[in-house]
């Protein structure tokens, strides 16, 4: 559907403060008045994060995939080297270990290939991502995919917007696009507030159909309300025009990425991608001299092997991966790296772990998939107290229809998630799947005379206490890494962390962003101490931030 860009109003005061909040969360409370009149905005693999589907070639079938693989060891620094500034950064024969196969692990190792292909500087000998379960098999992979350029606007986090943002466009569309991922797409959304308890029904009185009432009574917006929002809905205002909001499906992404560093070509230019299947349990390092200023030395990772099959350890087994540089991309349970660096670095971690709903593509009368009268609008909708849901709509290009923000999440604590919680299993919570499925048919006469459900399934968000990620160096570990703790942002901004690790990585500083309010040791004892988060003084300002 093409989108023209309306006239009508954009985003105003209120709206553009509740957006704002996701990094300013106690003006939440001051604006929970008009909260109840415009949609609770959170993430795109927020509050039910919903399995993605999946590209053409899944990642089992992908060659680089490897149980375990045969190493060798780095080359030891020389005493020049170790006195170097930025000996790590400039030094040959490095080998770089990313633990965590999502999207920003997997957009880590994408861009350290790109940057390496690009440039003559330094020599990589491998780039691996040690991965527990499966590539993109957490949020990664059951994310709504929901992108918006100027939603940070004012905030520390802008520049994260803005560069993803334009990152997923020139990677994804067009001719010159290296991935040509099929469901990167711009879109309009709309803000819709819960109509009445009456069931919808395709037709209305006098005979007018639900969706041409809905469209009647909002001429400003009627060009992008979608054909399927038919049902009983209150007010719908605009909140973007697909200028500067788009979608992807994650793990599409994060396929094309990987197939992408391992064509042939590619590793004539730079090294590939390697992926080992295991648990890490610790890193590795030796002491360093007088000239490094005390700083420990990478030297491994320790890792567990993991089953492909059944995702079990392997007679819990302890292996070890050669590395320089250990980038700990983990999601929730990077705060185990607070273990793996010998508390060196203090990463309170809050998982929200919540439920999240996908729709099958409408089907005719001769079983024929009609993914086209899908439009795509997305919605997000106001606080419905009927079914405890604030619900985020997403149509995708296949005709599904992903559904998130059902309510009923639960709060997985730092301890429990170095403990692995939901690691392996993440299951969802049927109640929340019915809440989900009745107020979405209320909205929709549509899927509720013949809509059906494709799948349910849940997993975590990773909130660190201020909803700010952690991004930078581990102090006092020459070669230690952490990126984690995106909250409700990590797959919108994954090109943007993964360029900007890339070059703290290979060149010792980041140019792209500034990565000063993202300090991983700014929860350490002895720093001070960042900005109140999800909850204010104990009172909880928001489940969706």
């Amino acid at each position: 559907m093409a989108v023209p860009r309306s006239q009508g109003p954009r985003l105003g005061l209120i709206t553009g403060l509740l957006l704002y909040s996701c990094n300013n969360l106690p003006l939440v409370k001051a604006f929970s008045t008009a909260r109840t009149a415009l949609p609770s905005i959170s993430s795109s693999w927020s509050s039910s994060s919903s399995s993605s589907t999946s590209s053409p070639s899944s990642s089992s079938s992908l060659s680089f995939l490897r149980h375990r693989r045969q190493h060798h060891s780095p080359r030891p620094l020389s005493s020049t080297e170790m006195n170097a500034p930025n000996a790590n950064n400039d030094r040959e024969g490095r080998n770089i270990v990313i633990v965590g196969g999502g999207i920003q692990g997997t957009s880590i190792a994408f861009h350290l290939h790109r940057k390496l292909a690009d440039s003559a500087r330094g020599a990589i000998d491998s780039i691996t991502i040690l991965e527990a379960t499966a590539l993109a098999s957490a949020a990664s992979g059951k994310g709504g995919g929901f992108m918006a350029r100027s939603w940070g606007d004012g905030s520390v986090t802008q520049r994260l917007h803005e560069l993803a943002f334009d990152s997923y466009e020139r990677l994804c569309s067009g001719e010159d696009a290296a991935l040509h991922v099929e469901s990167y797409r711009k879109l309009p959304v709309l803000s819709v507030s819960p109509g009445s308890d009456s069931k919808p029904s395709s037709v209305g009185e006098g005979g007018t159909s639900g969706k041409n009432r809905n469209k009647e009574k909002n001429p400003s917006v009627a060009d992008i309300i979608p054909e399927w929002l038919d049902g009983s809905v209150g007010r719908i205002s605009p909140l973007g025009y697909g200028d500067d909001t788009a979608q992807v499906t994650p793990k599409e992404f994060v396929d094309k990425m990987m197939e992408y560093v391992n064509r042939p070509e590619e590793k004539e230019r730079g090294p590939g991608v390697d992926v080992v299947f295991g648990k890490c349990v610790g890193v590795d390092y030796e002491a360093g001299g007088d000239d490094d200023g005390g700083e420990k030395v990478v030297k491994g990772v320790k890792y567990v092997p993991v089953s492909k099959t059944d995702d079990s350890a392997d007679d819990e087994k302890e292996e070890y991966l050669p590395a320089t540089d250990v980038i700990v991309a983990a999601g929730p349970w990077a705060c185990q790296a607070e273990q793996w660096f010998e508390g060196a670095v203090q990463l309170p971690m809050e998982g929200v772990k919540s439920t999240s709903i996908v729709w099958k593509p409408p089907v005719d009368e001769e079983g024929i998939v009609r993914k086209e009268t899908v439009d795509a609008t997305a919605l997000f909708c106001g606080e419905d107290y009927r079914f405890g849901t604030h619900l985020e709509v997403y149509p995708r290009p296949d005709g599904t229809i992903y559904i998130c923000g059902i309510g009923g999440s639960d709060y997985i604590t730092t301890p429990e998630l170095q403990s692995s919680a939901f690691l392996t299993n993440c299951p969802p919570k049927p109640d929340r799947i019915d809440a989900a499925k009745s107020a979405f048919q209320l909205m929709s006469a549509t899927y509720a005379a013949q809509g059906e459900l494709s799948h349910a399934q849940a997993c975590m968000r990773p909130c660190p206490p201020d909803a700010l990620p952690y991004m930078g160096r581990v102090p006092g570990y020459r070669g230690g890494y952490i990126n984690a703790g995106h909250n409700c942002w990590g797959i919108a901004w994954a090109p943007a962390c993964g360029m900007a690790m890339a070059e703290l990585v290979l060149e010792g500083e980041c140019s792209c962003l500034d990565l000063r309010p993202f300090d991983p040791a700014r929860f350490t004892v002895g720093k001070e101490r960042g900005r109140r988060g999800r909850k204010k003084g104990g009172v909880s300002v928001g489940e969706q931030w």
